[in-house]
């Protein structure tokens, strides 16, 4: 009995000494080979790292006008582990959040942590929401980006996906700049899931842009192109307006367009930068870099007649007709009318490969590098690839293709006295506080200067008694050329004769040039010529811009009726722009002629580009006279006009020692667009 009660006591302590063994080894393995493992599960469960997006940098107009920002709203998440009843809660959610009952009940099943039900939802969701009190119902408080001016520049600015991330325009091409550092948000929880200590970094904000966009330039643009595609029926249409010294864009239009609040609503076209992206045959307004070629390679002068043979011209066995039947015009007329005989055969004396060095030296077929996404090249072949009839067609703006920027460039070369400006979009990129400016090495001379003044008159002429006569600002000069062209059939693959491609580009004030502007209209239904439906629009942009800055008017005796822009500029949730008031100016400039006599056309040019002097430059060589004469008291907006000849002697009258060049009084006329003063560079 007793052996047996002391077995007894010995089997106790021997099981019980076994079982802590297997629990210290239990205990052991726990906590020395599976420790990491176990604290990573203890984290998950007691711990939440939540990333916190930086708020992303505010995208402004060159007045500080702020076209893009980021503005706090709720995003919805649920706890599913929290939730018994997950189809009773997606059945009182789904109607409120727009989302379909089945799908939020798959995001309210299981056991996990956290599952988005709607990121960035509206303020009246999220109040409708917390009014349920559902449990394992949560918000989060995230960045949503805002364009409060809505469709207000939406091509130049892009749009950005759920995550703010970059998907088009300026938003894509400076997204890293934009975006900034996000941040990392630790929350620790209690049994009950309640947090009681967090830890973490805060997110480094992304850097702010200033554009070069002026937002009421830009309405302008936007309201005129919107009215005469509407009225045209017209495909799509874009319109560029560019300060042709400094290359800054100060618009830059599309239709169709969108609002980049709500891009998925609309069509992949109405995304498009046409005015970037997208190449179109220029027709007549190509009759620039011809004409310039021509000039530039001497071989014509603008007093030169030329036979149009009645408007017909054979080439490799085929007929190209004139749109009127012209006989002898002289090159000036030749460029005023459009002529497409005349100005084929100057290129036939230029000849292919000095056709294609000017085309190439305009910047044709080879991107201008602007700031923005997807730009296109432009269509070119080198002369080895051209046919027998190719250089009739491409001097004429067929068979070879062009995008708006880079046809507002071209127009921007002649006013800025034969200077390719590199176009810029960006003005303080949020790295300096300094707004950007052209590098030398980013512009290069493309005509000279006696050229580009050559170039000016004619383009002069081309609204004054020419096809562009509707572009006239009343109250302005303006230099410009008309364009039509057709359109390539994709089921013929030849010229449609009901499609074309309408266009006038230009700038203004033709004395003293302050904004270069493009219209593209694609493919207007009823009236179609660039002249007729195109040249009104720059009429009426030209004219408002000219107003809102204050520009004076440079026709003697006119004064603008431009009419004003506060009208109808409400952006949402914005204040109304009010432009400046148009003030009355005498036509007294108080400037009197500078002495241009003895001094070769060059000089000349260079000169009155510089200091803003309208001038009218007749022949060549050495002035020997000017009307009026040196020293005379100048009108606003009076032209000086030079008579030059070769080898020749300052007359008489025109002798004014008493008042030397140096002396003459220079007016500096400022640039509105960047209150620099402007210098035509010399080459």
């Amino acid at each position: 009995m007793v052996s047996v009660l002391r077995r007894r006591f010995l089997i106790v302590p021997a099981l019980l000494g076994v079982w802590l063994i297997l629990i210290l080894a239990r205990l052991g393995h726990l906590q020395i080979y599976h420790h990491e493992f176990l604290t990573r599960q203890a984290r998950r469960q007691q711990e939440r790292t939540v990333e916190v997006s930086p708020i992303r940098g505010v995208i402004y107009d060159r007045n500080g006008s702020p076209l893009a920002i980021s503005v706090e709203v709720d995003s919805v998440f649920a706890v599913p582990s929290e939730i018994s009843n997950s189809r009773t809660t997606a059945v009182k959610l789904a109607p409120i959040l727009a989302l379909n009952i089945k799908e939020v009940q798959k995001k309210l099943e299981g056991s996990r942590s956290f599952s988005w039900v709607k990121r960035k939802v509206t303020a009246k969701e999220a109040a409708k929401v917390r009014q349920l009190e559902l449990p394992g119902i949560y918000f989060q408080k995230e960045t949503k980006r805002f364009y409060p001016k809505r469709e207000l520049a939406a091509h130049v600015l892009g749009h950005v996906g759920m995550d703010d991330q970059g998907l088009a325009g300026i938003e894509l091409e400076y997204d890293t700049l934009l975006r900034g550092k996000p941040g990392q948000l630790l929350i620790e929880r209690d049994a009950r899931q309640r947090g009681f200590r967090r830890a973490g970094h805060p997110p480094e904000p992304g850097s702010n842009l200033v554009l070069t966009l002026d937002e009421n330039i830009q309405h302008i643009a936007e309201q005129e192109l919107a009215a005469v595609v509407k009225q045209s029926r017209a495909v799509a249409g874009s319109v560029i307006v560019q300060d042709p010294f400094s290359g800054e864009i100060l618009a830059l239009a599309n239709e169709p367009t969108f609002n980049p609040n709500r891009y998925a609503d609309f069509r992949p076209a109405a995304l498009r930068n046409w005015a970037t992206n997208s190449s179109y045959e220029p027709g007549s307004t190509f009759k620039i870099i011809t004409l310039a070629a021509a000039l530039e390679n001497n071989v014509t002068s603008v007093d030169e007649m030329i036979d149009c043979q009645l408007g017909s011209i054979v080439l490799a066995g085929h007929t190209i007709r004139d749109h009127t039947p012209f006989g002898l015009l002289s090159v000036m007329q030749i460029f005023e009318k459009s002529s497409d005989v005349g100005t084929i055969k100057l290129a036939l004396r230029v000849g292919n490969d000095e056709l294609y060095r000017h085309i190439r030296k305009f910047g044709i077929g080879e991107p201008t590098g602007i700031e923005l996404p997807g730009e296109a090249r432009g269509l070119t072949k080198p002369p080895d690839r051209w046919s027998k009839i190719s250089i009739g067609a491409i001097a004429m703006g067929q068979e070879i293709g062009v995008t708006p920027l880079q046809m507002v460039g071209v127009a921007s070369a002649i006013a800025n006295g034969g200077w390719l400006m590199k176009p810029m979009i960006i003005r303080t990129d949020g790295t300096t506080n300094a707004s950007t400016s052209q590098d030398l090495n980013q512009r290069r001379r493309v005509i000279s200067a006696e050229t580009a003044a050559t170039m000016q008159t004619m383009m002069a002429s081309v609204v004054e008694v020419g096809t562009g006569k509707l572009a006239r600002p009343e109250g302005y000069d303006a230099g410009g050329k008309t364009g039509t062209a057709q359109k390539i059939d994709p089921e013929t693959r030849r010229y449609s004769y009901t499609d074309h491609v309408a266009s006038f580009v230009g700038y203004a004030p033709a004395v003293a040039p302050q904004y270069t502007i493009l219209v593209v209209l694609d493919s207007p239904r009823g009236i179609y010529h660039g002249g007729d439906i195109a040249a009104p629009v720059f009429k009426k942009i030209a004219e408002q811009i000219l107003a809102y800055k204050n520009i004076p008017p440079t026709v003697p005796g006119k004064l603008s009726i431009a009419r004003s822009t506060p009208r109808t500029i409400q952006p949402v949730q914005e204040e109304e722009i009010e432009s400046e008031p148009v003030q009355l100016v005498s036509l007294d400039s108080g400037t009197v002629a500078p002495n241009f006599l003895g001094q070769t056309v060059r000089i000349v040019t260079e000169e009155s580009l510089r200091d803003r002097i309208a001038v009218d430059l007749v022949g060549s060589g050495i002035a020997y006279r000017q009307m009026p004469s040196p020293g005379s008291a100048l009108a606003e907006g009076q032209k000086i006009r030079i008579w030059f000849r070769v080898g020749e002697k300052v007359e008489k009258d025109q002798r004014t020692p008493n008042v030397p060049r140096e002396s003459s009084p220079r007016p500096v006329f400022k640039s509105p667009a960047t209150d620099k003063a402007l210098t035509a560079a010399a080459g």
